[in-house]
């Protein structure tokens, strides 16, 4: 990794600071018992409006709900002795592999060691399971030599398969469920990396060695170690269709659309398992649409990407649809089957208002004329189990409740005694006849690109692809080129980081983005932009700015925010 200067005034043992956007730092430091020492104090000791704290080889992010906590939280690390050694266990998991991965042979070219070598390589040593990151369960194994160091692929896959096991830099991993991904891959195995059925989620944890043993055939795990972990299956879920019959109160699922699912405002505070904070998307638009019906803001709606959705009343509701601008149509299928043509039959109720929808009527959501995602707020709010205090559903860690189908029956709560619907309000939505401007703060690896390659990042306008989703926005124009070689080790990263991979094509984090990445972040949006980009369909345009610090930025943020 990029060695720097210490920055003055930095104690000992604390190599400097940077910002990552206007919630958040990189504190980077001199050794991995640093990194684990700091990130071992802020859990054990939080700092007011903390939220998540992701550590690295040689970095630990901070993020925070506020440009003040982080004033608050800068000051505080430098203050802390990280001389302090943190507790780790020491657990032995051995996992079976079949190596026969898709880079086997690139890995074993770039390494001079032949296939076999690299299997005997990645078999015949001790892994230490440094950190946590990236996706749930994913845990960066650090070897007892060298020789398998590689580099990450120039470009990403889109979708790298659970059980993938990886080399990338001096790591090794093992995806534990489909997501992109550019490592190297060498082999897969079907040990269970993650599984909220148990007692610890994450097969490995920070502190774990890990042995791999090479097989012919079905590749599986052999957890040996006192506390005895196991791998259980999760137990199979009722029907659609069953609770749909039993039901008699909520809403039914008649059409999903393209993509329904289900979201509250995230579940920040587990980045350090590796889960991201997902959540819905545009964080205004569902606020508003549980304002509208009287629900508190975190209550859990329906985010509904590009319409499509057609929902069945079982019982009387109350509902707002808010964020993109949508159609809206409620009906009586039964009156439309015996053939009634009451002027009454259809209502068109308006977006970002209340209405009642009553048993046995349907609404539609039609397709957009502006904006990509809508939320649909339902009084009471909807319910169902949680998943680590929230109901979001994480495309890609696969946590929180499935994707709406048809047939979904979704239960609703009593609403909150006392409360009042809303007025209707506005939703605000960017004009996508031309460029939607970002707002950035440069950094926090701005200074892996020249003067010049930052400017052309800062003027050009670069158009959303259609291979964008939940996870991020993939952006095409003039690539970025880098002004310095090598990789870069992971690090923590936020919602709303512009990482650039070697093609020098940017990809825009958001709500299920990786809480670890290995390219270089060129720049980051400001939080009370990032809504904005979560309503951009492929083939808008975006410009980036930087963004006007606030006086009250803290010290730290405005000497490291710049090359």
């Amino acid at each position: 990794m990029q060695q720097h200067e210490p920055q003055a005034g930095a104690p000992a043992g604390l190599t400097g600071i940077r910002a990552a956007g206007d919630r958040a730092i990189l504190v980077e430091l001199p050794s991995l018992q640093a990194v684990l020492s700091l990130q071992a104090q802020l859990t054990a000791h939080p700092q007011p409006g903390q939220f998540d704290v992701i550590a690295a080889a040689g970095t630990v992010l901070i993020t925070a709900d506020s440009t003040q906590a982080i004033q608050a939280l800068a000051a505080h690390v430098r203050g802390l002795d990280l001389a302090a050694p943190a507790e780790t266990d020491s657990t032995l998991v051995t996992i079976d592999v079949v190596y026969d991965g898709e880079d086997l042979d690139e890995v074993a070219a770039l390494t001079g060691l032949g296939r076999e070598g690299v299997v005997a390589a990645h078999t015949g040593q001790l892994w230490t399971a440094a950190f946590a990151g990236f996706a749930p369960g994913f845990a960066y194994l650090t070897g007892e030599d060298s020789s398998l160091e590689v580099p990450r692929r120039r470009s990403p896959r889109t979708a790298v398969p659970a059980g993938a096991v990886a080399l990338g830099g001096a790591y090794s991993a093992v995806y534990p469920r489909q997501s992109p991904g550019g490592w190297q891959l060498i082999g897969r195995t079907d040990a269970a990396m993650w599984d909220l059925g148990r007692e610890s989620p994450a097969l490995i944890r920070p502190g774990n060695t890990v042995r791999f043993h090479a097989v012919r055939a079905q590749a599986a795990v052999a957890p040996q170690n006192v506390n005895q972990q196991h791998v259980n299956k999760q137990q199979p879920k009722p029907s659609d269709a069953a609770a749909e019959e039993q039901a008699t109160e909520g809403l039914a699922v008649r059409k999903p659309g393209l993509q329904a699912t289900i979201q509250d405002l995230g579940r920040p505070g587990y980045a350090a398992l590796g889960v991201s904070s997902a959540g819905a998307m545009d964080l205004g638009a569902l606020r508003r649409a549980n304002r509208l019906v009287g629900n508190p803001e975190d209550a859990a709606g329906i985010e509904l990407l590009f319409g499509g959705l057609e929902l069945v009343a079982l019982s009387d509701q109350v509902i707002s649809v808010t964020g993109a601008a949508v159609p809206l149509a409620v009906t009586r299928p039964d009156d439309e089957q015996a053939g009634d043509e009451r002027p009454d039959a259809m209502r068109q109720p308006a977006c970002d208002a209340p209405f009642a929808l009553l048993a046995g009527e349907q609404l539609t959501v039609g397709t957009p004329t502006a904006g990509l995602r809508s939320y649909i707020g339902v009084r009471g709010g909807l319910g169902g189990p949680e998943a680590l205090g929230s109901r979001s559903r994480d495309t890609m860690s696969g946590i929180g409740p499935e994707p709406l189908q048809a047939g979904t029956v979704l239960t609703v709560g009593t609403p909150k005694p006392g409360s009042v619907v809303g007025n209707p309000e506005i939703s605000p939505l960017p004009d996508q006849t031309q460029a939607t401007v970002l707002r950035v703060v440069p950094g926090p690896r701005q200074d892996w690109f020249s003067a010049e390659t930052l400017q052309d990042f800062l003027t050009q306008e670069w158009t959303v692809t259609s291979q964008s989703n939940r996870i991020g926005l993939r952006l095409k124009g003039n690539a970025l080129t880098r002004s310095r070689d090598g990789e870069l080790a992971s690090e923590g990263t936020v919602r709303g980081a512009v990482q650039v991979p070697p093609e020098g094509q940017p990809v825009l984090f958001l709500s299920d983005h990786p809480v670890t990445g290995g390219y270089p972040v060129i720049a980051v949006v400001v939080h009370a932009d990032l809504d904005k980009a979560a309503q951009l369909p492929p083939g808008t345009h975006v410009r980036f700015a930087a963004a006007a610090l606030p006086a009250d930025l803290p010290e730290i943020l405005k000497e490291t925010s710049h090359a």
